[in-house]
């Protein structure tokens, strides 16, 4: 049977930047195929360059179930090629409800000059119940948690394929482009269940990822881009973790970007006394000057508000932080407050809160400093220029692109960028929220390197984080919540995978 695509000289260049080049890839009919590889390696220009979004360069070949065809294709060849799509950014309109972002193909087609939207409703819920997942068709999409906003865009894209086949007769050939950093555990394997279903009836997967496990999980092959070409191929089964990792980054990694850090010297630094929140539970804890603790637990638990609680974005009911010799009341916390006494937050939605995406590196980078950058009244662009390219140099952001953008960098680089920012003002407590969610195996080395500088330089830093091989790996202590309140703490001898899943599930 005709491969469902085969791609051969495969290139893009923008302007005298080259993305991608002479890629070639083959998917074999009722594959899920992997294509991982580091951020900015070309993985989201491939995904761009097969939905529409751009031109090839001369001399690409597509072939899609076995017929030549000519890139670009607009959203309707896509949709009759049995080609469907689920981007980075879901491609969701959030004012619009579950229902009409589902069935906006179907409700904006030629003829449709009345809507039964009783009907309607009755098949956006049938898809839902075909893939068991429960989403009221009326709500809005903005109303809806991130893990429900990509369940509805991978639910249409699913039907997209499903539609495909029974009107086109064509397999389908559905691509991922990262659809499970905001997805927790259960839904991830939910995910994967209905991705096996629809190759066991005939289409095809192409599953963009940064997350090796997943892709060790679920593919049965997978190709590896690396600075814009194909640093190889490999049979899922038969591949292991570190020749992954070794083709992924071009070199074996050191062993400071894996190994769990050296004993810190105990100091001074941070106390957290009857925190209390919305779940109205209190917590208390320390976290020593140099020491990096980490905060997690299932979802629901509310790790990741105890970070914003201490950085005043949420409100605290009560409680106490005491930094050094001054004491701070959490239920007065602002964030304008909270930088002036030292506090920095790097939060898990690094575009939406923190950084402007259509504003460009240079402003993102200078934004909390600009009165550092006036003189006699005048904003000095010169010298801000001359501070961003300071720290695009030290934390290796690519491309080192100051006017570019802050949206157009890939996930990895934007996240050094926000670290940068904010280490650059050497703050006494750092708050990490999923600090490499999204992010390559090379450039997670890169940011754990830098957060251990911070640590190593006498910052106290707590990272809360749903990845616990990341825990594993980065922390000195990993506390353990559950609806609100701390149920254990992990200490050095216990700090693997294995154990702080185990506590976390009880």
């Amino acid at each position: 049977m005709q491969a469902a695509l085969h791609v051969a000289n495969l290139s893009k260049s923008f302007g005298g930047s080259r993305a991608l080049h002479n890629v070639e890839i083959t998917i074999g009919h009722g594959e899920i195929h992997g294509v991982l590889g580091q951020n900015g390696c070309g993985k989201s220009t491939f995904v761009k360059l097969l939905a529409g979004f751009h031109h090839p360069d001369p001399g690409s070949r597509i072939e899609l179930f076995g017929r030549a065809v000519s890139l670009p294709l607009t959203a309707d060849e896509s949709r009759r090629s049995g080609l469907s799509f689920v981007h980075q950014n879901l491609g969701l309109v959030p004012s619009l409800s579950v229902l009409e972002n589902l069935r906006i193909a179907q409700l904006t087609g030629p003829g449709r000059w009345h809507i039964d939207w009783r009907r309607e409703r009755r098949v956006a819920g049938d898809v839902f119940t075909r893939i068991g997942v429960d989403i009221d068709p009326m709500a809005r999409i903005a109303d809806l948690s991130a893990v429900d906003r990509a369940l509805v865009a991978i639910a249409r894209a699913l039907e997209s394929i499903r539609a495909a086949r029974e009107h086109a007769g064509v397999p389908g050939l559905l691509v991922l482009d990262e659809p499970t950093p905001f997805l927790p555990h259960a839904s991830v394997q939910k995910l994967f269940t209905l991705l096996r279903r629809i190759v066991a009836d005939g289409a095809s997967v192409i599953l963009i990822s940064h997350d090796i496990d997943e892709i060790m999980q679920i593919t049965d092959r997978a190709t590896v881009l690396r600075d814009g070409e194909v640093a190889g191929h490999f049979v899922t089964a038969e591949a292991g973790r570190d020749a992954i990792i070794e083709q992924i980054i071009g070199r074996r990694l050191a062993a400071a970007e894996t190994d769990v850090r050296p004993p810190h010297p105990a100091g001074r630094g941070v106390a957290v006394a009857a925190l209390k929140g919305e779940s109205g539970q209190e917590i208390s804890f320390d976290i020593d000057a140099g020491e990096i603790l980490g905060v997690t637990g299932l979802a629901g638990a509310g790790f990741d508000r105890v970070l914003h609680h201490l950085f005043g974005s949420v409100r605290a009911t009560g409680g106490t932080l005491r930094i050094g010799a001054r004491q701070i009341q959490l239920s007065q916390l602002t964030p304008k407050a909270a930088i002036e006494h030292g506090i920095a937050l790097l939060p898990g939605d690094r575009l939406g809160a923190g950084g402007v995406g259509a504003l460009p590196l240079l402003d993102n980078l200078c934004i909390g400093t600009l009165g550092s950058f006036v003189r006699r009244g005048v904003l000095r662009r010169s010298r801000m220029l001359a501070h961003t390219r300071r720290l695009v140099a030290e934390f290796d952001v690519r491309p080192p692109a100051p006017a570019k953008p802050l949206s157009q960098f890939s996930g990895g680089n934007a996240q050094k960028a926000m670290l940068a920012k904010w280490l650059d003002r050497q703050p006494k407590l750092l708050l990490l929220e999923e600090p490499t969610q999204g992010v390559d195996v090379g450039a997670r080395g890169q940011l754990w390197s830098a957060i251990r500088r911070a640590a190593d330089g006498g910052a106290s830093v707590l990272c809360g984080s749903s990845d616990h091989g990341e825990l594993a790996s980065l922390c000195d202590r990993v506390l353990i919540l559950r609806q609100g309140r701390i149920i254990c703490e992990l200490g050095r001898g216990e700090l693997t995978k294995e154990v702080i899943a185990a506590r976390c599930y009880g």
